[in-house]
């Protein structure tokens, strides 16, 4: 359950020898981390800067594999988690003109490592937030300044918004998304390694259909239109060339079925969805990977570290498993003096052992968006050629070895 506290509240709460953490950001990465270190027994303080009925908004779909299991487990969110979300088993792709050209078993290729499912961003959030622990959050609320001394002393940091204070911290960790402001205060403005594929796209929910063990992508010449299942419906991205936007959905949507021979029920369905949509979610397809993630006595997490092109499908699951990397490092650390240096280096631990392990999901949603991301006709016949014979195994495996390979952690204490 969420419970508004204003930060200086909940920094109140920690006990005198556990560290002081600042988590900067209510989103996945943030929330599970704030909720794994209170479940340890630790007394994070967690802000977020959009108000609070801002987490009510259902936002977009999300496709979570199973490296999240671990984290959700240790929370005891794991069975909320399946009973709010839709396994699904298959995935099929079309050609330009809207055929079939394959349909492909997920099941087959994920079931030994756990469930592929689909979910909305607002039942996770619930799923985080609602598990054993109460989450404490103070809304509206965001750094404004940081000031470092020597390395020993605590951070001191200014907090702005509906309550503004004045904290020392021993860590900070910015976990406020891709384009995380704390992260240029914290690394002095430095620039990040950033694709921007020029696309842009709608997220819309539909009904569901007959088929909600399926997901499905036409990839078509200038346009990407992708539905897949949540619980009690479709979320769907319909995307293209950043200037569909000012176009607007309508215009986009009589494209798309000009271009298609054949409208498969599920594309008519969504394209429907998104014209009668008042105010579609807008995603643009913009990825950013900062240079470090630890500076100091802070740590940069999720989006904040590595903002996800949605190619993939991967994002969500790698920022809730670096969550919880990071939380198994910090139920070891003793921030404190004499402990501080035993801090730095299970930052440093973390980031050695995590971030090779996002760079290489964050690879592989590149490499898949130059496929995906296309404005010529010639390329999409030859794409349509080479997926004919080509399974998604093939763009899946380096997820699997992903998977296959978990985290190497501390034990628990």
């Amino acid at each position: 359950m969420i419970v508004e506290t204003p930060a200086a509240d909940q920094l109140d709460r920690a006990d005198p020898g556990e560290p002081r953490i600042l988590v900067v950001g209510a989103g996945i990465a943030g929330t599970t981390l704030a909720q794994l270190l209170r479940r340890a027994g630790r007394h994070p303080v967690l802000i977020e800067r959009h108000d609070a009925d801002a987490h009510a908004d259902r936002g977009y779909m999300l496709a979570l594999m199973s490296m999240v299991d671990p984290a959700l487990d240790e929370l005891g969110a794991g069975a909320d988690y399946r009973r709010r979300s839709q396994r699904f088993d298959r995935y099929r792709i079309h050609s330009h003109r809207g055929r079939v050209l394959r349909t492909d078993p997920i099941a087959g290729l994920l079931d030994r490592y756990g469930d592929y499912r689909g979910i909305d961003r607002g039942a996770l959030l619930d799923c985080l937030a609602g598990a054993t622990v109460t989450c404490e959050v103070a809304h509206g609320t965001t750094v404004s300044a940081v000031e470092r001394g020597d390395d020993a002393a605590p951070l001191r940091v200014c907090l702005a918004g509906a309550r503004p204070a004045e904290l020392e911290v021993d860590l900070i960790v910015a976990a406020d998304g891709i384009g995380s402001t704390t992260r240029g205060l914290l690394h002095d403005g430095e620039p990040v390694d950033s694709v921007d594929t020029g696309w842009g796209g709608w997220v819309v929910w539909a009904r569901p259909d007959a088929d909600p063990g399926l997901g499905s992508e036409l990839w078509g010449d200038g346009f990407l239109v992708g539905a897949y299942p949540v619980l009690g419906a479709l979320g769907a991205f319909l995307g293209g060339p950043r200037a569909i936007r000012d176009a607007g959905p309508a215009a986009y949507a009589e494209r798309v079925r000009r271009a298609l021979r054949v409208v498969p029920e599920r594309i008519d369905r969504v394209l429907t969805a998104l014209v009668d949509d008042p105010d579609p979610f807008w995603w643009p397809l913009v990825d950013a990977r900062a240079g470090s993630w630890v500076r100091g006595r802070s740590v940069l997490l999720g989006d904040a570290a590595a903002g996800f092109l949605p190619t993939a499908g991967i994002g969500a699951g790698m920022a809730i498993e670096s969550a919880w990397v990071l939380a198994r490092h910090l139920t070891h650390a003793h921030a404190h003096a004499p402990g501080a240096a035993d801090l730095d280096g299970r930052l440093a631990a973390y980031e050695r052992a995590q971030r090779p392990r996002v760079t290489a999901a964050h690879d592989t949603s590149r490499r898949l968006a130059t496929l995906m991301c296309r404005t010529s006709l010639p390329l999409a016949v030859a794409r349509d050629v080479v997926m004919r014979f080509v399974s998604i195994d093939l763009a899946l495996r380096p997820i699997q070895q992903l998977l296959a390979h978990p985290p190497d952690l501390p034990a628990p204490r």
